[in-house]
């Protein structure tokens, strides 16, 4: 892989205007921060800015870094682009609770007269607490991971700019619908017991399962467009499928139990308040401060 991570080094160049794009949001989320905190010294703990901006990094690493330059080269690092993309990513995104940042730290106008109006739409919110629900979330997080890895639709991704895009974006988007029941974070109500929250964990792996497992184990070439690229030395096709297969394997495994042990631990424990959601003293003072938003 050494030689793969120096062809890339050497084939890239630093995207300028996509950086700028993923990093646009990390102003305005530190000015809210900021602002909060000025407030309330507990309002957001520094642990969830920081997930926060580890997450923007992930979404960098996957879309801008020399990882990129490898995507059409190898599957392994195509892998572990939808991996930063659906799994790493958007949990740290979440943890960051982001929504109150954002609409304290975005020019007031364009909360007032576009986003505030926006969020409250009945049609809006009605949309929003649909597409979070478990159930809705699950089929599409594993339609996501599904769909982009059949053959023909993952040739297309890899050939076709457009499509490239549209494919990275569904990931991002299932990712973040997948993890918002998990991490509730505000403006979530949580009025449902947690441990149905288990069995959507486990739920989830299943597809990741059977798809790592059919890439690890098959004996032919998944995806023959990778016949096409030049290689590393020594490293074939099929073992780089291989590789592929047990990153996305390992990964989600671990991904996913950490916070089925940390919900479990937290509903067997004498304080069943306790939750992955955002702390008491966040949630009371964001229901003080959205009293405060300009409408």
């Amino acid at each position: 892989m050494s030689a793969a991570l120096q062809l890339a080094a050497a084939s890239w160049n630093f995207p300028v205007a996509l950086t700028l794009v993923l990093f646009l949001p990390v102003p305005f989320y530190l000015r809210g921060w900021l602002r909060l905190r000025s407030s309330a010294v507990d309002a957001i703990p520094l642990w969830r800015a920081i997930s926060f901006l580890i997450g923007i990094f992930f979404l960098w690493l996957a879309l801008a870094s020399p990882l990129s330059t490898l995507d059409d080269t190898l599957l392994t690092a195509h892998m572990l682009q939808h991996l930063l993309l659906m799994t790493f990513a958007p949990p740290l995104l979440w943890l960051g609770a982001p929504v109150m940042p954002f609409l304290h730290g975005l020019p007031q106008w364009l909360v007032r007269k576009i986003i505030g109006p926006i969020l409250r739409a009945p049609a809006i919110q009605k949309l929003g607490a649909t597409l979070v629900r478990p159930s809705v979330a699950l089929v599409i997080s594993s339609a996501a991971l599904i769909g982009w890895h059949i053959p023909s639709a993952f040739t297309l991704g890899l050939q076709s700019e457009s499509w490239h895009i549209v494919e990275h974006t569904t990931f991002l988007f299932a990712g973040l619908i997948f993890w918002w029941p998990v991490i509730q974070p505000w403006p979530s109500q949580h009025t449902r017991p947690r441990w149905p929250i288990l069995l959507y964990l486990f739920l989830a792996t299943l597809p990741c399962d059977v798809l790592s497992a059919f890439l690890v184990f098959s004996d032919r070439i998944v995806y023959p467009v990778y016949l096409a690229t030049s290689r590393p030395g020594g490293f074939s096709v099929l073992s780089d499928q291989q590789l592929a297969g047990s990153l996305m394997w390992t990964c989600i495994s671990i991904l996913y139990l950490i916070p089925a042990a940390i919900l479990t631990v937290q509903l067997l424990s004498s304080n069943p308040a306790r939750r992955l959601a955002p702390s008491k003293s966040f949630a009371s003072t964001a229901q003080t401060e959205t009293t405060s938003l300009p409408r």
